[in-house]
């Protein structure tokens, strides 16, 4: 059991204070039943029963759930109730007003939320109901800091006559959490694009895929691309993970290219990303980087994907 991990999401005052705001405006006092799904210690469910919830069902698989189970008797929560199961195996689920779910990862879906609301809209929601969060976008930005690059190139630097080039070629293949200043980004970060969104409350493709493109004013080198989300919990009340957002347990993440690029004035830098998340298989993301010239011509293409950067 990870209980580490626990403490640093219950020490996220943003992520805290968010998810409460967002449960205080939905629930109406001993009317409104909550689902709490994938829910850890028990937090947002606690949070919805001192609210005034009706009825508080948790569900948790994993080992965490023992401990929710503690602290629900230790705090005498009595209208809440925890199942040690995943959602998706409850064969015939009581429904409920409001379903929430922080299973939100540096990648936004690595934990399976897309799949997990899903059937959660599907199975667990009264008609009517509310899903939090209602809906994620995911952004995107070149990275123009150099550090983030060589830090990853280190193995050109190995010496004695070796040449580390496949290893290195499976390092860049991958994806890393990364805290970045926006100076570290194109624009300052201004510069970061939406690529993806979705509304939970219906059904959405496990698949995400989408792009972004940035013309250039000005020679730049650019060294793979930045992600990050934001959430909408409830109409008008977001939590996001940017550079330019306060700070959260959550960071970005760095994509790297394979080989610097540098973009001349008139050509337009962009950015593919696409990602599939599944229980049986996980998540893979793969992203291109191409360069076009003024004419829309490809001068450029560096296409990486994440099972690439894994040992065989």
């Amino acid at each position: 059991m990870r209980i580490e991990y626990h403490r640093t999401l219950l020490a996220d005052r943003v992520r805290n204070a968010a998810f409460h705001a967002a449960l205080r405006r939905v629930i109406v006092k001993n009317e409104t039943t909550v689902a709490d799904i994938g829910a850890g210690t028990g937090f947002l469910g606690f949070l919805a029963a001192g609210l005034g919830a009706k009825r508080v069902d948790l569900y948790e698989a994993a080992d965490i759930a023992a401990v929710a189970r503690k602290l629900l008797r230790h705090n005498r929560l009595t209208n809440c109730r925890i199942a040690e199961v995943h959602s998706t195996d409850v064969a015939a689920p009581d429904r409920v007003d409001v379903v929430v779910s922080e299973t939100l990862g540096n990648y936004p879906f690595e934990e399976n939320i897309v799949e997990t609301l899903n059937d959660a809209q599907a199975r667990f929601l009264n008609p009517g109901g509310i899903v939090i969060p209602r809906a994620v976008e995911q952004f995107v930005c070149p990275v123009t800091a150099e550090r983030y690059y060589r830090e990853l190139a280190a193995w050109d630097e190995v010496g004695f006559g070796l040449d580390f080039a496949p290893a290195r070629a499976m390092t860049l293949n991958n994806i890393y959490v990364r805290p970045f200043q926006p100076d570290d980004l194109l624009g300052n970060a201004k510069a970061g694009k939406s690529w993806d969104k979705l509304i939970f409350g219906r059904r959405n493709k496990t698949t995400r895929s989408g792009e972004a493109s940035w013309p250039m004013q000005m020679r730049t080198t650019v060294f793979g691309v930045a992600l990050w989300w934001s959430a909408e919990l409830v109409d008008g009340l977001s939590l996001a993970t940017g550079p330019l957002d306060p700070k959260t347990h959550w960071e970005q993440l760095y994509l790297p290219a394979l080989a610097p690029i540098t973009v001349e004035p008139g050509q337009t830098l962009s950015a593919r990303l696409r990602s599939t998340t599944s229980y049986e298989r996980g998540t893979n993301v793969t992203w291109t980087l191409t360069v076009r010239d003024g004419s829309g011509r490809e001068v450029l293409r560096q296409a990486l994907d994440l099972e690439k950067g894994f040992l065989p």
